[in-house]
């Protein structure tokens, strides 16, 4: 039971880990991707910048909400399972 719960634990840290990491990559793109049209739409048109400034704050705000999402899910996996009390156990020598 020991071994199976290890492997189970290290697996969810596997997920979370490649959870977290593609969650931070899709983030970045996509913020990087909005910063370069906000930037491309002020250039063409100076006088829309606020406008434009408020709605790329706003969308900005919503795609770091998803890796926000990533995080949460990630520590469910490693903090919230049903072995935890037995991977506990493994770490602290079984006291």
């Amino acid at each position: 039971m020991e071994a199976q719960a290890l492997q189970f634990f290290i697996a969810a840290v596997t997920a979370a880990g490649f959870g977290i990491a593609i969650a931070a990559f899709g983030c970045g793109i996509g913020q990087g991707l909005g910063l370069r049209s906000a930037v491309e739409g002020i250039a063409r048109n100076p006088e829309a910048s606020g406008k434009v400034t408020v709605t790329l704050l706003i969308g900005l705000a919503m795609i770091e909400s998803l890796c926000i999402y990533a995080l949460v899910i990630a520590l469910i996996l490693i903090y919230a399972h049903p072995q935890a009390a037995a991977i506990a156990g493994l770490f602290t020598g079984g006291h």
